[in-house]
This record gives structure tokens, C-alpha cells and sequence, in this order.
């Protein structure tokens, strides 16, 4: 199947779409942009091979398939087709530059320390050790630092956060991390699935961090830098207590420690 990441020339096959001349479409993993020549550009968010056009364009949709070397759209408002195009790569219009890229990684930061805020809420609830739950509201607070930092981030580089994703890379991940409150061993599964997030962002920004310094955004590799003490420290907290969260775990299932 064709990568959709990419600068694409937009050509009309049918429908009440307009000639559709100097369109064009730009798309950068989740997100896009539907731009008419000179005129100020229509963002979208890319979900599988859909291109779901945001307020006050929400209603409209773009359902692609691939052919060829392109796709073939079918555009549609509210569930009903009215056109249909086809996307075809404008020659040298691959999207890979380091900014672009640098943008992509800020992006999926961001929303990895959504899921990550989830993640502590659920162990914050099963959690009734006082200072492990001091812990764990401390890093809460840092992790919606994080979060602003990265979309503080963004906004430094003339972007903001996707409203809509497609689940992918650590941020997938994430959304499999089980956090399950009704299953037993709250406590214990919980723990090892933060502790497991914690060098999974340890590794993202690692890599963020690199992508920064090629790109030149000396804030960004700092933020990072400070982000993965923080992250660190808390992996290691949560390694110092194995024993008090298997202990948890026990009591929750009623087994005599």
C-alpha cells in the first residue's frame, strides 16, 4: 500500500467536487492539510485511510483507497458520498525533512503523556500505602508538566496537538497497557505496567531528544533531558518498592503475606 505521508496532487474524477485546480493535500503521520494554491490551508486528522476534516469542516470525511501509486477518494459529508478523486505523489513532495519529523515526535510525546496520566490515575486508586501514593501523585504533577511542555513545544514550531490519532508506536502501546480495576492484583499489575511505561518514555524521549539536536531545537532536547530524570526517578521508585506492592497485591486477593 502506498505511504501516505507526502505532498499529493489532487485531481476530480466525479461527483459535485469542483475542478480542483492547484489543490493539493499535505500529510504528516496523523494530521494533514488540504491546501487551495495561495489560500490559507483546511486541516484534517489522518485515522487508518480516513481524512476527517476538523471544526468547522467536522462532518466532512475522506475515505481513501489505495491504487497504484496513489489513492482513490471518495468524499463524503455526514456518511453520504457527493464526489470522488484521486491522490496522486506530486514529484518531489516526500515529507522528511527534520522539522517535519521533529514536529511528529513532539506530537506523539504529547500524546503518550495522556495515556501515561491514565496510567497514574488507575494506580493512584489502587494504591493505599501513603508514601507510595505521595509518589505517584508527585509524579501526576509532573507528568501534566510534561504534557504542557510538549505542546508548548509544539506551538514553538507553529503546530499544536492532533485531536485525533492513529494509535501507533508507544502511544499504542500504551492504549494496550491493561490498567484493568476489576481484574485482582490491582496494585501489583498496575505497578508493573508503570514501571514498564516509565522506560518506555524514557526511550521516546531519548529518541526525541536526537531528533531535536539534528533539528537544531536546542529547548526541546533540553526539555527532554530534564523529563527523563523525572521518569527515571519514578522507575526507580517504583523499583524500591516491589515488596510493598506485592504485598498489596496479596491482601487484595485475601492470601496471608
Amino acid at each position: 500500500m502506498p505511504e501516505l505521508n507526502g505532498t499529493w496532487d489532487v485531481k476530480r474524477t466525479g461527483g459535485l467536487l469542483p475542478p480542483m485546480t492547484s489543490v493539493r493535500k499535505d500529510i504528516l503521520g496523523t494530521r494533514g492539510t488540504t491546501r487551495f494554491g495561495s489560500l490559507p490551508g483546511v486541516p484534517f486528522d489522518v485515522v487508518g485511510l480516513e481524512l476527517r476534516y476538523r471544526a468547522p469542516f467536522d462532518g466532512f470525511v475522506v475515505i481513501l483507497a489505495p491504487e497504484g501509486a496513489g489513492f482513490r477518494g471518495r468524499a463524503t459529508f455526514r456518511g453520504h458520498e457527493y464526489g470522488s478523486f484521486l491522490l496522486k505523489p506530486l514529484e518531489g513532495g516526500q515529507m522528511t525533512t527534520v522539522e517535519e519529523l521533529l514536529v511528529k515526535h513532539i506530537d506523539e510525546a504529547h500524546a503518550m503523556e495522556q495515556g501515561v496520566l491514565r496510567m497514574l490515575d488507575a494506580m493512584i486508586e489502587t494504591t493505599d500505602d501513603a508514601a507510595i501514593l505521595q509518589e505517584l501523585e508527585h509524579h501526576r504533577i509532573e507528568t501534566e508538566g510534561h504534557a504542557q511542555r510538549m505542546k508548548d513545544r509544539l506551538r514553538a514550531h507553529g503546530a499544536s496537538p492532533s485531536t485525533v490519532r492513529q494509535l501507533g508506536g508507544i502511544v499504542g502501546a500504551l492504549a494496550k497497557l491493561p490498567l484493568d480495576l476489576v481484574r485482582g492484583e490491582k496494585a501489583g499489575r498496575n505497578a508493573r505496567d508503570g514501571y514498564a511505561t516509565e522506560h518506555m518514555e524514557i526511550a521516546s524521549y531519548q529518541l526525541l531528544k536526537r531528533v531535536a539536536e539534528r533539528a537544531g531545537d536546542t529547548e526541546t532536547a533540553r526539555a527532554c533531558d530534564e523529563i527523563i530524570v523525572q521518569e527515571q526517578a519514578m522507575a526507580d521508585t517504583i523499583a524500591a518498592n516491589w515488596d510493598a506492592f506485592a504485598e498489596l497485591s496479596l491482601r487484595e486477593e485475601g492470601v496471608p503475606a
